[in-house]
């Protein structure tokens, strides 16, 4: 198993991963072109975050996304966890627990980490299960959030 950052040849591969994603946790269906360009920009502007990604049996079976949030009462930066995504046949084989230990390791060579969030969808209990076997812990927050009108990202 190689745990790695992603490169621009695996931007086909992290769209797909997303559109499936989508399609399984919320029942969405992703413009390819959209999240095919925020895949790119993403990998294209390392200021803006990073992916990891598993390879595996010759192959990417697994990755994630990390993006930033300033904490002014943590005076540290928050590493987020998003876009997660474990190819189906290879769920339940500890690779997300793989990337989150790598996620950690990377952190600890950045000061300014003062730690980690993701948000998980309320009825998905296997995944809430899993952050909380690695020691995340359920905050208070709810998420409300507001598009600018006009903004497509899914059909």
């Amino acid at each position: 198993m190689i745990i790695r950052t992603a490169l621009s040849q695996d931007a086909a591969e992290l769209t797909e991963f997303n559109i499936n994603m989508a399609r399984e946790t919320e029942g969405v269906k992703l413009i390819p072109e959209v999240i095919g360009a925020g895949v790119k920009a993403m990998i294209e502007n390392p200021q803006m975050g990073f992916y990891l990604v598993v390879e595996l049996d010759n192959g990417i079976q697994a990755s994630l996304m990390v993006t930033t949030e300033w904490s002014d009462w943590r005076n540290g930066m928050f590493w987020w966890i998003q876009s997660v995504y474990v190819r189906p046949e290879y769920r339940r084989q500890g690779l997300y627990r793989e990337l989150y230990q790598r996620v950690k390791e990377l952190a600890e060579q950045e000061s300014s980490v003062c730690g980690f969030r993701l948000y998980v969808e309320n009825w998905n209990t296997v995944a809430q299960k899993t952050y909380a076997s690695l020691g995340m812990t359920e905050t208070v927050y709810k998420m409300f959030e507001e598009l600018k009108p006009g903004l497509e990202y899914k059909k």
